[in-house]
């Protein structure tokens, strides 16, 4: 409630200042709200990789690029927290404005570039963490450095993840966002399979490997799709997360000129269709997280019985506010329970036909 009574006074000042402002009090406040633990129940928690998260709500990448509260996470509600993206060389992103809102249709459109500190000031900064004071799973999300050309992407992902791998538990290999020059070509099948296993043999060097999951972009052709799905089932990918944001514009009330990844509700429909075909074209063997229009109870089942086991927002945060997470899990048990499911687990795909 107090939320949306600010909320109008926020949104009347530049989107990346407000964020700075709230990142600023997130980590201040931090210690406090690590205390206290997000909501569960034994029907909404998913265990993948060995993993057991308190409920199925995470926090997508891109929030906290350089893990500056990871210990707020929780205190927030959130079963788990996806940090990054973090690129092996520290960079500023692109000029700005980079961050715009189009409130008219719940939605963001970002071109970031990937701002972070680097991938070694990252591992510093999660060194340093107790990780007894935080108890949901930790993924980092590693994208390619903006100076690294195309054809040194390999070594350039290689570095970020023998950094930050050992602070993690899951690695996204991020090739899909639009914000990257030549990113999204990571995603044809030769340059996917070239990365993946070059990144699967330095995840089999480490004490315990980590589960390694690929974020891929919902404006993939159904045969890139198709190429890419069987590249991440033929290099053992543990999981996919669908989707990235979205280069198209079509369906906004009021369109916007501005180049980035649109993110929100108009990517709903785009990121649920994914997910469904990522289901039908794995057949339920790859795991799904699914990210991309978030904003009710109603919109996070959608995505579950589609074939997500577990869900971030970002945008759906930023619009709806901080008690977004636990009423997303409320709302999913309630919905479990309307339908008969004793566990998240049995409603996952229950909608999509191989």
């Amino acid at each position: 409630m107090w939320y949306r009574l600010i909320r109008p006074l926020l949104f009347r000042v530049d989107p990346e200042a407000v964020h700075q402002l709230v990142f600023r009090l997130l980590v201040a406040g931090q210690s406090v709200l690590a205390r206290r633990p997000p909501y569960t129940s034994p029907t909404l928690q998913p265990r993948l990789w060995g993993l057991t998260f308190p409920n199925p709500i995470g926090l997508a990448a891109g929030f906290d690029k350089d893990a500056r509260a990871p210990l707020a996470w929780p205190g927030l509600g959130f079963g788990f927290a996806e940090l990054g993206t973090v690129t092996a060389q520290a960079q500023p992103g692109n000029p700005q404005p980079r961050l715009f809102r189009l409130s008219a249709d719940r939605a963001l459109i970002n071109r970031m570039g990937f701002n972070n500190a680097g991938a070694a000031a990252v591992a510093a900064r999660l060194a340093r963490l107790d990780r007894s004071q935080h108890r949901t799973p930790i993924g980092l999300n590693i994208g390619k450095s903006r100076v690294t050309p195309l054809d040194e992407a390999i070594g350039d992902y290689l570095t970020s993840f023998r950094l930050l791998a050992p602070h993690a538990d899951y690695i996204v290999i991020n090739v899909s966002s639009p914000n990257t020059p030549g990113l999204r070509d990571l995603q044809a099948q030769t340059q996917l399979h070239a990365l993946l296993s070059a990144v699967q043999g330095a995840n089999a060097q480490l004490p315990a490997r980590r589960p390694l999951l690929v974020k891929l972009s919902p404006d993939l052709a159904d045969e890139d799709l198709a190429a890419a799905v069987e590249t991440i089932e033929r290099d053992r990918v543990d999981g996919v997360i669908a989707t990235n944001t979205t280069i198209r514009r079509d369906g906004l009330a009021h369109p916007i000129d501005e180049a980035g990844g649109l993110s929100g509700a108009p990517l709903r429909s785009l990121a649920t269709q994914t997910i469904r075909r990522v289901r039908q074209l794995s057949r339920g063997r790859i795991p799904i997280i699914g990210v991309g229009g978030i904003f009710t109870a109603a919109d996070a089942y959608e995505k579950i019985r589609a074939g997500a086991s577990l869900l971030q927002v970002y945008t759906g945060f930023i619009y709806e506010g901080p008690g977004l997470a636990t009423a997303l899990s409320r709302g999913l048990e309630q919905r479990l329970a309307r339908d008969g499911f004793t566990h998240l687990g049995e409603a996952v795909g229950v909608d999509v036909v191989a």
